[in-house]
């Protein structure tokens, strides 16, 4: 087993789920890491963890997510673990810094919330399941964001006029005002 991957089960295997449904996902996370040698990689089929980082201003009255290249709709930032990642905070936060092009980040460094979702187009194998670990980060004022290859844009929204999300993602910016403000 990697160091990432022992660190993603300890940190999964300690995490405390805000709700019943979060805790079923965080229950089949650490089952599929314990059973799965590869489960941290992007070769593990038909499900593999992917995390993530959702940027709020200072302020908390602003979020800034990224319209995703091939899914076509706002999203946080997120992605596949790479070899140089050492632990699952250090997947997110990196893929915070490449997505947003933002590096001064006030990075919480416990998860804020699991969310399983099949994305059709990870590969050539049909659909993957992402166990997607999702962390929060704070940008200071006036951070100017970078579109980077895998966006069509990135965006500031008003938490008062979103763009159309996922409910998880209402309740992961709610999370994230309360973390970090």
């Amino acid at each position: 087993m990697s160091g990432l991957h022992t660190d993603a089960l300890r940190v999964l295997a300690d995490w405390r789920a805000p709700d019943a449904a979060e805790e079923a996902l965080r229950v089949r996370y650490v089952r599929h890491l314990e059973s799965t040698p590869d489960g941290m990689w992007r070769a593990s089929y038909p499900d593999h963890v992917t995390a993530g980082t959702l940027v709020i201003d200072a302020t908390g009255d602003n979020v800034l997510l990224n319209l995703h290249r091939k899914a076509g709709r706002w999203f946080h930032f997120g992605g596949h673990a790479e070899e140089a990642d050492a632990t699952l905070a250090a997947v997110a936060l990196r893929e915070a810094h490449e997505e947003s092009g933002l590096t001064a980040l006030a990075f919480h460094p416990e998860p804020v919330q699991l969310d399983l979702h099949t994305v059709p187009f990870c590969g050539d194998r049909g659909g993957v399941n992402h166990l997607d670990v999702r962390y929060v980060a704070a940008a200071p004022a006036a951070a100017e964001a970078v579109v980077s290859d895998e966006s069509l844009a990135v965006r500031w929204w008003p938490v008062d006029a979103l763009p159309e999300l996922e409910p998880a993602m209402h309740a992961l910016i709610a999370r994230a005002r309360e973390i970090l403000l």
